[in-house]
């Protein structure tokens, strides 16, 4: 670790990793963050439980040097390989959070993406949340089908997986991990029901898009505030 901003967002993941399982977001050590680190990312290392990772654990990952070389005292996330490759493909990001959470992860079961059945798909992007197909966890297949589910979008779900949302930085991530889990939860109640939701049609989701992003919504401030 060479910096003390380093070092504070090596404790920022452990908290946030902390505050996910606590919060159900997450169980055990399956889901992963990651921050953009200047040239590097900074990713939590595999099967490692997340109450007895230090900040030293938590491993480097070079975004310009050899591909797939970490530096650290343990091995990155099986997932790694997909973190790496979005950073590498969007700069708009600057921290990737993946779950298993309980709703998200059951339409992801379906194969089902989220419609705009609530104004809120807007903070993603656009009028759905997708679902990526599934590959082998790990993989560059999945790696490229999470490419593909995330054009245009800051989300998306895994097929039979999870979830995986991102953010500007860490805190917006984790704000909006809770969010699309809520409206996946509420989705979910809706088609269970046995009646289909109202959907927006595309101009309204990008009317909202739009306001959002003229400071109007959680874009362009803290989302803790």
């Amino acid at each position: 670790m060479n910096t003390n901003q380093d070092l504070q967002t090596r404790k920022d993941i452990i908290s946030s990793c902390l505050q996910m399982n606590a919060s159900g977001l997450n169980q055990g050590t399956s889901g992963n963050i990651s921050v953009r680190s200047e040239n590097d990312i900074l990713i939590t290392p595999t099967s490692l439980p997340y109450n007895e990772t230090e900040p030293e654990d938590i491993v480097s990952m070079s975004l310009d040097g050899e591909y797939g070389n970490y530096n650290g005292r343990r091995k990155p996330s099986t997932e790694w390989r997909f973190h790496l490759d979005t950073y590498l493909q969007r700069d708009d990001i600057g921290a990737m959070v993946h779950t298993h959470s309980i709703y998200a992860t059951t339409l992801s079961m379906l194969r089902i993406e989220i419609p705009a059945c609530h104004y809120m798909v807007a903070v993603f992007g656009g009028p759905s949340v997708r679902c990526a197909d599934y590959a082998i966890f790990g993989s560059e297949q999945l790696s490229k089908n999470i490419l593909t589910a995330m054009e245009g979008r800051s989300a998306c779900l895994l097929g039979t997986h999870g979830m995986l949302v991102t953010g500007k930085t860490l805190k917006e991530a984790m704000w909006s991990a809770r969010e699309l889990e809520t409206l996946a939860h509420q989705y979910y109640l809706t088609i269970q029901s046995g009646r289909e939701p109202v959907i927006l049609d595309d101009e309204h989701i990008y009317e909202v898009v739009d306001k959002m992003k003229s400071g109007y919504g959680i874009w362009n401030h803290d989302p803790d505030q």
